[in-house]
């Protein structure tokens, strides 16, 4: 498989991955979202060291190390990066508890225009004719959900607009998926540790022993689903990366409405309808160019 057949299948792998999270959390009483996002932080750690020793990548992390030494933009740069992916850790472990779920996929729904708006401003990328009439379609669904509701909620609008510079600056930092992904997490850990010390429940463990094996999960979960996006990210332009992120909030859609029980408003099918056939536009571009790369191959 070549380097954009690769980064469509890792691309959807992490989006069915991600969308097991909102049911995942659930289980994790009666621990609340910041405490989840601090757990889900510690355990995350060694989850990736994990997934770079089998990976065999220690000489990738002591290359990232020494380039770090060398070059202070890059040590400056990892805060800011660990402080945008933090953002979006904290939301989408805290919306399924508080009900806001479909709002977090109204927001991933829009995150493929933001994605596919920051490739042609920033990298002059282009959309081949199939993608842009995707495009379109999802930006009527967009379209109407602003002249519905007249607004969108602050949980819509972080989810929306905080992955964009996140990956810009991924980018800039050229740092691989699990190096960059475990500088992070150990960035976060400090704060992650404050949290659980100061506003953690007392003996949650021995209220609560499943949490010694569901947390673990949580980690390798989330490291997973985390690990193949970074990697798709690098292997495919912006714009096509972004628009392959609608299979993930269609799937956190179905999850919300079948298995969090939240309510949807029926004026919503002009805002989904036009998002979804965007989703199998898009479904279609992508088989059709793994199909003609596979015939050249």
């Amino acid at each position: 498989m070549n380097l954009s057949g690769r980064g469509v299948a890792l691309s959807i792998v992490a989006s069915s991955l991600f969308a097991l999270i909102p049911g995942y959390v659930q289980q994790l009483a009666p621990l609340d979202g910041v405490q989840v996002f601090a757990q889900r932080v510690l355990w995350s750690i060694p989850a990736v060291l994990l997934l770079v020793a089998l990976a065999r990548q220690w000489p990738t992390l002591a290359a990232v190390l020494g380039r770090m030494r060398r070059e202070p933009l890059l040590l400056a740069a990892l805060p800011v990066a660990a402080l945008l992916i933090g953002v979006q850790w904290a939301l989408f472990v805290w919306a399924p508890l508080a009900g806001r779920m479909l709002d977090v996929s109204l927001g991933y729904f829009l995150l493929p225009l933001a994605m596919v708006l920051a490739g042609r401003v920033f990298y002059g990328e282009r959309l081949r004719p199939l993608l842009r009439v995707a495009v379109a379609c999802a930006l009527v669904g967009v379209s109407h959900e602003l002249w519905r509701t007249q607004a969108f909620s602050w949980v819509t609008l972080v989810a929306a607009l905080g992955y964009p510079p996140y990956f810009m600056l991924r980018r800039w930092m050229r740092l691989d998926a699990l190096s960059g992904f475990i500088l992070e997490m150990l960035v976060l850990a400090p704060l992650a540790l404050w949290l659980i010390v100061v506003g953690g429940p007392a003996e949650v463990f021995s209220q609560a022993p499943q949490l010694w094996w569901l947390l673990p999960g949580l980690g390798v979960l989330g490291t997973l689903a985390f690990a193949a996006m970074m990697a798709s990210s690098r292997l495919l332009p912006l714009g096509l990366f972004g628009i392959l992120s609608y299979v993930e909030p269609v799937l956190l859609f179905a999850v919300a409405l079948l298995f969090l029980g939240e309510q949807f408003n029926p004026g919503q099918w002009l805002t989904y309808l036009p998002i979804w056939l965007a989703v199998i536009l898009v479904g279609w571009d992508s088989a059709r160019l793994l199909h003609k790369q596979a015939r050249r191959g």
